[in-house]
């Protein structure tokens, strides 16, 4: 009877335990819907990630895109755009000067790895800051172990890419520079694939890192990066690439006379670092993606870029004035719609997941009115884009003029056929920015890798065309001094 007691005592207890307990429970739950009872409950990961973030009073949530006004947007893209500008047309007057050179005389194959090399800073430079700028914007980067991590991953990713972009741009001249006059010369080869991947490699570390570094700063000085850091990367992608190449492709051209193992060393060196980049990229959780799907759009932008160089050099070989235009005409073009891109893909990261079909996602075809005329931030972004075409270009066509690079005068007409080349560039790189991005989102792939390749090369190709029907027509209309002296 005694052991019964007992049982029943330790039974009752057990209850009132249990009766506390749910109690307790009942008392939380409540005191979580009073804050707002008509809130939904938290997930318990998305209440650890608010958490997180409460207990990380320095993380600064950035302005939306669609916050931005017409003034801010283009107060924040000027100035960069300017300086890019300047480095194209610094770029110009390289290719204008080295243009006589020897190695572009003897080898003028390698006139068709200049829109290819210069594409780089759109194919990596340019879609490295997108990402990152991406990162930024979301607070990823707020972490300095998060930020070495992005970093190394990065700089290996650009560089495999590099590497392999280099190699098959050099393999595109010479198969476009020599198959249809049934030539080859194996020296010759080998100067064009050791100074397209050392070039692209050089340029894509020395871009890489100062892009690291704008996009941190940008952030640090609460400014977007998505409308600075692409510009800066194009100021001095293009400057630095192409005097790269025109050094290193006159030292390679002096040294096949004796020793002309250097050449051929340097294409096994870079073959044999390859594979390390490749393993570096594949083992970083921020790169692993890239490293698989970021190959097509690169590819495909140099077969792109290489068309345009075909063209630069058939072009070049009649026009020497065409030569200090074609990296300010491209780059401008570059630099508008890499702004375009990098923005509209912030702003779909910010609604969702690559796929998910939001409020924001175009779901066709734009209508060119609404891409330019609507009341999106986009359409807004669009206008003050295209407002700096004309007054850059005069700015910078005036600059050539000053410094007296070129072969040409600025004359009224050509003046208003290049600015009208330069607009209709601009505005249709602007048009199908909207259209790629959002399709590639649709697709389910992340535009921040897809997309600025794409349009870069698409910028060169139509500014390398129409500038040489600039040319054309300048010529028809009676100005010789266009035609090669």
């Amino acid at each position: 009877m005694f052991g019964t007691v007992v049982n029943n005592t330790e039974q009752v207890v057990r209850r009132r335990k249990m009766a506390s307990k749910l109690t307790e429970e009942q008392s939380s739950e409540d005191e979580l819907y009073s804050v707002d009872p008509g809130a939904p409950l938290l997930e318990e990961n998305n209440a650890d990630e608010l958490k997180e973030v409460e207990d990380r009073p320095d993380v600064e949530v950035v302005q939306t895109s669609g916050e931005e006004s017409s003034w801010m947007i283009a107060l924040q893209v000027f100035g960069p755009f300017i300086i890019a500008g300047f480095g194209t047309v610094g770029a110009g007057m390289v290719l204008d000067i080295v243009q006589h050179w020897q190695v572009f005389k003897t080898v003028p194959e390698v006139f068709i790895l200049v829109p290819a090399l210069l594409g780089l800073k759109g194919n990596l430079e340019m879609t490295l800051a997108s990402r990152l700028s991406t990162q930024a914007n979301l607070g990823n980067m707020d972490s300095r172990k998060e930020q070495l991590k992005m970093i190394g991953g990065n700089l290996a990713l650009t560089q495999a890419q590099a590497i392999v972009v280099g190699f098959l741009a050099s393999v595109a001249a010479m198969v476009m520079g020599w198959i249809p006059e049934g030539k080859f010369n194996i020296h010759h080869g080998f100067l064009l694939c050791a100074s397209s991947m050392l070039t692209a490699s050089l340029a894509s570390l020395i871009l890489g890192s100062i892009m690291i570094g704008v996009v941190m700063l940008s952030r640090h000085c609460k400014i977007n990066p998505d409308n600075v850091a692409t510009p800066v990367a194009a100021s001095l992608g293009d400057l630095t690439t192409l005097t790269l190449l025109a050094l290193i492709g006159r030292s390679l051209f002096i040294a096949i006379e004796g020793h002309s193992w250097v050449a051929p060393s340097i294409i096994g060196g870079f073959t044999l670092l390859t594979p390390l980049w490749v393993v570096i990229s594949v083992k970083n959780e921020y790169t692993n993606d890239v490293i698989y799907s970021g190959w097509t759009p690169v590819i495909s932008a140099m077969v792109i870029s290489s068309i345009g160089g075909l063209i630069l050099d058939f072009a070049v070989s009649a026009y020497d004035g065409i030569a200090v235009f074609q990296p300010v005409i491209n780059g401008v073009g570059g630099n508008l719609v890499a702004v375009q891109a990098s923005r509209i893909s912030t702003s779909l990261h910010k609604g969702g997941k690559p796929g998910e079909l939001s409020d924001g996602v175009l779901k066709g075809c734009p209508n060119p009115c609404f891409a330019f005329f609507g009341s999106t931030v986009h359409a807004r972004a669009a206008r003050v884009l295209m407002l700096l075409v004309i007054p850059g270009h005069l700015i910078f066509m005036y600059t050539i003029a000053y410094m007296n690079a070129g072969h040409t005068a600025i004359t009224l007409n050509f003046a208003v056929i290049y600015l009208t080349a330069a607009v209709l560039q601009v505005a249709i790189l602007l048009y199908v920015a909207n259209w790629i991005v959002h399709y590639i989102w649709k697709k389910g792939d992340d535009p921040d890798n897809s997309a600025i390749p794409y349009l870069t090369a698409l910028g060169d190709l139509l500014g390398t065309g129409f500038l040489a029907i600039v040319f054309q027509i300048l010529c028809m209309m009676g100005n010789k001094d266009k035609m090669t002296v």
